[in-house]
């Protein structure tokens, strides 16, 4: 298990949709461990719940595979490979200075223009494709723009969910499924009620104990559990975590966003970087361990709690108008972050916003690898800066 993913952590760029093509390819087509409807049915359940959908994808097929040690060997391997690149980029971008490390942490943050705006984009056209979450995505974009922090975001969601309940109820549903995992009730039940816990009470904890590794702990269990939507929706949520308390500088969080868009695995290993170039201690490599494990966690435990479940919940009318409400709520909340920071911290006359446009065609009309396209804008930041 961990050779296997191994090898798909340091092979699978592109984001979450395209590690699940090759999670298909390596896992169902050639490897056959699981068949083409069990997999999809998975992937189903991954995209419903909050959290990275490709590394809870994994997980359970490494809990299916192998058990719990197996989905602990399958996540490991395929989370480690990005999260020790992002580590030494942020060991190592202290040390740019002059015009060329200027301008290359200055091409990283254009990176993550073209690439929250290609999200956008593509989020957009799969999750408001009609008035009702359209005008749910609005209403989250305006929640956000006029409450701001952490806590409009999560106002934002609850809100969208709730409206879906209302507008979105007349919507079809899936007919069956076909998912059976070797997991007992009372193992979901005890993974959810973990997943409650730490949501409600790390926060008061580390309160009182005012021991600032379980605050980091918190702050990134926080948004790995309110992420909805793919990878990219774990943006404005760490932002509203770090940068707005003063943890991680807007220019380095955003240099980091861009890193993370050059290498295999998960988004979720952003928080990795961010661990590692906190301003106060913990960071470095303590920080990094802290932040990772913070954010990844939320996903998996829900994922071990609706194994169970999932067959019954799934065909709940009411559960996907809910989903649909909330999914077209994290639209608007990423469209407000694609203003705020990101392209007033990177869009800063028009040969910045003439290279990110570059960037966002590439991604979206030829089909480039994002990997190409941030060393492509890296090396354009560079000679700007010349």
């Amino acid at each position: 298990m961990l050779r296997t993913f191994l090898k798909l952590g340091l092979t699978s760029f592109g984001g979450p949709i395209a590690h699940l093509g090759y999670f298909r390819d390596e896992l169902v087509l050639r490897r056959k461990w699981i068949s083409e409807t069990e997999y999809a049915d998975l992937v189903a359940l991954c995209q419903f719940l909050p959290g990275p959908a490709s590394s809870q994808v994994g997980f359970a097929l490494g809990l299916l595979r192998a058990g719990f040690p197996g989905a602990c060997a399958a996540w490991t391997a395929f989370t480690l490979p990005s999260a020790l690149l992002l580590i030494l980029f942020a060991f190592g971008a202290a040390e740019f200075g002059g015009p060329v490390g200027t301008g290359l942490i200055h091409g990283l943050k254009i990176v993550a223009v073209a690439v929250v705006a290609q999200a956008v984009w593509g989020m957009a056209q799969r999750l408001t494709p009609d008035r009702r979450r359209a005008g749910i995505g609005l209403a989250a974009a305006l929640a956000v723009i006029f409450i701001g922090s952490a806590v409009g975001q999560i106002a934002a969601i609850v809100c969208g969910a709730l409206a879906g309940l209302w507008l979105c109820r007349d919507l079809p549903v899936p007919d069956s499924d076909h998912l059976a995992f070797p997991i007992s009730r009372r193992v979901g039940v005890t993974a959810l009620a973990l997943f409650f816990v730490l949501l409600l009470f790390l926060p008061v904890v580390s309160d009182m104990l005012s021991w600032r590794g379980l605050t980091l702990f918190d702050s990134f269990y926080r948004a790995g559990a309110l992420v909805f939507g793919g990878g990219h929706v774990v943006l404005p949520l760490l932002q509203a975590e770090v940068v707005q308390t003063g943890w991680v500088g807007a220019d380095s969080f955003l240099a980091g966003y861009g890193a993370a868009q050059a290498v295999p695995g998960p988004l979720f290993t952003f928080a990795a970087y961010l661990g590692a170039v906190m301003k106060s201690p913990p960071n470095g490599v303590e920080g990094a361990v802290i932040c990772l494990i913070g954010v990844f966690l939320p996903g998996l435990l829900l994922v071990v709690g609706a194994l169970p479940f999932w067959s019954a919940f799934r065909i709940r009318p009411w559960a996907q108008a809910a989903m649909r409400g909330a999914n077209a709520a994290v639209v608007g909340i990423l469209a407000a972050a694609l203003y705020d920071p990101v392209w007033t911290s990177a869009i800063l006359n028009s040969r910045d916003f003439a290279l990110a446009l570059t960037g966002f065609l590439l991604l979206t009309v030829w089909q480039t690898p994002p990997w190409i396209v941030v060393v492509a804008l890296a090396c354009g930041g560079v000679a700007l800066a010349l």
